[in-house]
């Protein structure tokens, strides 16, 4: 059995997407999602927050169209980064969602605001930001590039 591994994702953005580049010029953002979860019948939801990472013209219309507040699913897969922190020593992990695929589920109103639903069940997404098939991704990154790779899609 070979493995699986896939994440959607529907929250809100807590921050705006940081937009950077890479010294090869590749665009990347990385954002938060919160997510809340219900504990049961009479407890308190928590809320969860996912860290997320988008590359190319994905990361370039996060950072214009998902600000801060606005509700959207995300699509991709769980990637965990190791590294040594220069200034203690100490090593780091770090797990993040990086997302092949970026929807906005709610639409700015007249007033500036978001007009978002608290559930998706059974609705469409409203507005699609940036969907990064495999035909519309392009070439495969060089290797050691954390985007995408054509052997990181299951079928």
């Amino acid at each position: 059995m070979s493995s699986y591994n896939k994440v959607i994702l529907i929250g809100r953005l807590t921050r705006d997407p940081e937009l950077r580049y890479t010294p090869n010029g590749k665009a990347v953002a990385s954002f938060s999602l919160a997510i809340d979860r219900n504990r049961g019948q009479g407890q308190e939801r928590e809320t969860d927050f996912i860290d997320c990472v988008v590359w190319q013209q994905s990361a370039e219309f996060a950072s214009k169209y998902a600000t801060k507040g606005r509700l959207v699913c995300v699509e991709g897969r769980l990637q965990t980064r190791s590294w040594e922190d220069k200034e203690t020593g100490q090593k780091r992990k770090a797990v993040e969602v990086v997302c092949s695929d970026l929807r906005l589920l709610d639409k700015r109103d007249s007033a500036g605001g978001y007009d978002g639903g608290s559930s998706f069940e059974g609705a469409a997404p409203r507005e699609t930001v940036y969907s990064g098939s495999p035909a519309s991704r392009g070439p495969a990154a060089p290797s050691g590039d954390p985007g995408f790779q054509d052997d990181d899609i299951p079928f």
